[in-house]
This record gives C-alpha cells, structure tokens and sequence, in this order.
C-alpha cells in the first residue's frame, strides 16, 4: 500500500492527502514531527534526504519527495478525477495556475514566515542546511502574499474554479496557501468577495476538512 509521510501542522502535506482524498486512494500515514526537528533525524534522512515532507512510498517501493512528484504519479495511477486537465489546454491553464499559486501563495508565505519568525531562527529555507534569516524578506513576503489575494479575487470573478471549469489541482494548491496565509496574519476580507465565494464553495468538498 501507498505510504504518506505527514504532518498536521504543515501545509505542503496538506496538499497530497486532499490531492488523494479527492482521488480516492487508501494509503497509510506516518506523521512527522517537524516542531521536534524529526525530518532532520537520521531515521527519516533514510528515507527522503531532503528532509521535507510529503513524501510518498510507492507500491512499488520508491520515495517520491515533493508535490511535483506525488501529484504526476498519482495522476497517472488514478486518471479519475482528472486533476491536471485532459485536453492540452486544460493542461497548460492548470500548470500554469498551479505554478502561480505555489510561487505567488505558498512560497510567499513560507518567505514572509521563515524570515520572521523567531522559531525559524536559521531555517530560512526547508532542507538539510541551514540558512540565516533575512529579515526585510519577511516583509516582502506578505506584500507578495497581499497581491496574490487580489490576483486570485480577481481571477475568480465569474468563476468557480481557478484555472479551468471543473476543480483541479491549482485549486488544492491555492486553498492550502490561502489558509495557510493566517500564520503571517493575511486573511481574505471585504476586498475579496470572489476568494470568499470560492473558498466557501471548495468547503463542501470533504477533502478540505484534512
């Protein structure tokens, strides 16, 4: 059986159980503590030297370490639901939506937390090494996040998805950013009506309570 390798608290594990909740695969989990410094343990070096999590076990034995990874072969394993579009088009408008919400949304605001945060004192940046903070990277960190909000209210006017018309896995990336933007205290307000409509639509979806 498939192996995720979580953390509650994380975000980017986030994304691959509802990527599997919305496909529908059992797996099993095994929870990394990451506020105990437990990714950088030689235990679990052994198993995804980049010491970040998700990573996924496949049936076939191999570690898959990052979303990139998961997401394509879980795609190829369960074509249905299609996630990362059918036609080429489709493919391309969720490629290119998803990049945005991981560098725009989710990057944004591991910048603006990872520079300011003094829990992150020298892991500016996920991995084995360390890196010292920078703190004006801090403050970039949610003007970025603050013109990602307009970008997806913007993008989502007359629309109930973010890259195409069915749900797909920009959609899964940009709701685990814009949740996960709480933590540098940026939260969609009255200046984003279509980010509120659309969040509280992807609420029904089961997976969004992982």
């Amino acid at each position: 059986m498939i192996t995720l390798y979580d953390c509650l608290t994380a975000p980017s594990p986030r994304r691959a159980r509802i990527l599997l909740a919305e496909k529908g695969i059992r797996h099993e989990t095994v929870n990394v503590d990451l506020r105990a410094g437990e990714q950088l343990g030689e235990a679990y070096r052994r198993i995804n030297p980049q010491c970040t999590v998700p990573a996924l076990r496949t049936e076939e034995g191999v570690v898959l370490a990052d979303n990139a990874a998961i997401a394509a072969y879980i795609e190829a394993l369960q074509p249905e639901p299609p996630l990362m579009g059918v036609t080429p088009l489709e493919k391309a408008e969720i490629a290119s939506w998803n990049w945005r919400a991981e560098f725009e949304g989710l990057l944004a605001v591991a910048e603006a937390l990872r520079n300011g945060s003094p829990a992150m004192a020298n892991r500016a940046l996920p991995g084995p090494q360390d890196y010292a903070q920078i703190p004006e990277l801090a403050q970039r960190g949610v003007a970025r996040v603050t013109a990602f909000f307009a970008t997806l209210d913007a993008r989502l006017a007359n629309r109930d998805f973010i890259a195409t018309d069915r749900f797909s896995i920009a959609d899964i990336t940009a709701v685990v950013a814009v949740d996960f933007a709480r933590v540098v205290k940026v939260k969609p307000g009255e200046a984003h009506p279509n980010l509120l409509r659309w969040r509280a639509q992807l609420a029904e979806r089961p997976s969004m309570a992982l």
